[in-house]
C-alpha cells in the first residue's frame, strides 16, 4: 500500500530528473555549437584576410559541405558570414589556446576562455544562449557592456528570439534604472531598492498600440490598448510582472477609486500600480498616486509582502519638474514615458499625411 501512495512522488521524481537531464544536454549541444561556430567564423575571418576569400568562395564552400555531408544544417554562405561575425566580434575578449588551428584538426571545450575582465559576468550565461539570439544582439547593440546586458538577460529569463527582438527595439538597456524615483527616500533595504532600479525603465515602447495623438480624456483608449495586448506589455515590463487587474476597486471610507494597472512583482515581492497619462506630467499625479498606495498597503498588501511601488506613465516628463515633485512623499514612485507606433520623429512630422487625409485620399 504505501509504495501505492508514494507512486505520484515517484512519478514527480523522474519526471523532474529526465527534465534536468534534457536540460543539462541542450545546455552541452549548445556550447559544443557555439564552440563551432566560433571556431569555422575563426577559420573564415582568417582565410578572408589571408586569401580574399569573398561571397561566391563562401557559397562554394556551403555547396560543398552539403556534397560531403547530405542534410548538413546551419552551413549556408549566409551563416557562415554570421560565423566570422560571432568569432570578430569577441576575439579580442577571448583567450584562444595556439592548439586551436586554422585547418580545424581540433577543436577542445577547454581551449576557449574568456578574458579575465569577463569571466565572471558571462561565465556560464555565454553558452546559455543560442546563435540565433547572439547573432540577434551583436547586429543590434553598439558596446560589450550592452551586449553582455542582454545576453545574461536571455540566459537568466529565458528569453525567446521574440522578446529579445523587443526588447532590443524597446531599448531596455539604455532605459533600465533610468526612470526618475524616490527610491533612495522611501526604500530603506538597499537589496530591494537596487532590483526596484532594475525592474522598471526611464522609457517603454508600447510598438504594439496604434493610435492618434490623444488628449488627456483619451487615457482609456491607452490602457485598452494596453489591456487587449497585455501578453505584449509583460514582455515590455520583463518576466517577473503578473497582472492583477485594470480599473482596480479600492474602497476607502465609502468612497470608490479605480487604479489604472495592477501587478504584482514576484522579484520585488509587492504590488505596482501603472496610472496612465496622456500628455505631460504634471506634480499633482504624485499625490494621487501616494494615496492609492497607502491604501493599496493598508487593505490590500499581504503581510508578508513589500510596500507597494506607483509608476506614472505619461506621454511626456520634465526631469526637473519631476524631482521637484517627489519632495516629502513617503511612498515608493517613479515616472516613465512610453512611445507607440503612431509616434513620429519630429524630422518626419508633415511629411506623411495623417489618418484623416488617407481616409480622404482613399474616398
Amino acid at each position: 500500500m504505501e509504495s501505492i501512495i508514494n507512486y505520484p512522488e515517484s512519478i514527480k521524481a523522474l519526471k523532474s530528473a529526465i527534465l534536468l537531464s534534457r536540460y543539462k544536454a541542450a545546455t552541452l549541444v549548445n556550447k559544443e555549437l557555439l564552440l563551432l561556430y566560433f571556431t569555422v567564423g575563426k577559420f573564415i575571418s582568417e582565410k578572408t584576410k589571408k586569401e580574399k576569400w569573398g561571397a561566391k568562395v563562401l557559397e562554394n564552400l556551403s555547396n560543398d559541405l552539403q556534397n560531403e555531408l547530405p542534410g548538413l544544417r546551419g552551413f549556408s554562405a549566409t551563416n557562415m558570414k554570421r560565423m566570422r561575425l560571432f568569432f570578430e566580434s569577441w576575439e579580442e575578449h577571448f583567450l584562444i589556446s595556439p592548439s586551436l588551428t586554422v585547418q580545424l584538426q581540433e577543436i577542445d571545450l577547454q581551449d576557449i576562455k574568456f578574458s579575465p575582465s569577463l569571466t565572471v559576468q558571462l561565465d556560464k550565461s555565454f553558452t546559455n544562449v543560442s546563435f540565433t539570439h547572439h547573432i540577434e544582439i551583436l547586429q543590434n547593440t553598439k558596446s560589450v557592456e550592452e551586449r553582455i546586458f542582454y545576453i545574461q538577460k536571455t540566459a537568466t529569463e529565458f528569453w525567446s528570439l521574440a522578446t529579445l527582438k523587443h526588447q532590443l527595439r524597446n531599448k531596455s538597456f539604455r532605459n533600465s534604472g533610468n526612470l526618475p524615483n524616490n527610491f533612495l527616500k522611501t526604500i530603506s533595504n538597499e537589496e530591494i531598492r537596487n532590483k526596484a532600479l532594475q525592474s522598471f525603465k526611464d522609457e517603454y515602447l508600447l510598438d504594439f498600440i496604434n493610435i492618434e495623438d490623444a488628449d488627456e480624456q483619451d487615457e482609456r483608449i491607452l490602457e485598452s490598448g494596453i489591456v487587449q495586448n497585455i501578453k505584449k506589455f509583460l514582455m515590455s515590463l520583463g518576466t517577473d510582472f503578473a497582472f492583477i487587474s485594470n480599473q482596480y476597486k479600492l474602497i476607502v471610507e465609502d468612497e470608490e477609486y479605480f487604479l489604472d494597472l495592477l501587478f504584482f512583482n514576484r522579484r520585488l515581492q509587492c504590488l505596482v500600480v501603472f496610472e496612465l497619462k496622456t500628455g505631460k506630467f504634471k506634480p499633482e499625479y504624485l499625490g494621487k498616486m501616494n494615496f492609492y498606495l497607502s491604501a493599496l498597503d493598508e487593505y490590500v498588501k499581504q503581510p508578508h509582502e513589500q510596500p507597494s511601488i506607483g509608476i506614472i506613465l505619461c506621454k511626456e516628463k520634465k526631469n526637473k519638474i519631476v524631482e521637484f515633485s517627489f519632495r516629502d512623499f513617503n511612498k515608493a514612485m517613479g515616472v516613465s514615458t512610453y512611445k507607440t507606433s503612431a509616434i513620429l520623429p519630429k524630422a518626419f512630422k508633415g511629411l506623411i499625411p495623417d489618418a484623416e487625409t488617407f481616409k480622404k485620399l482613399m474616398d
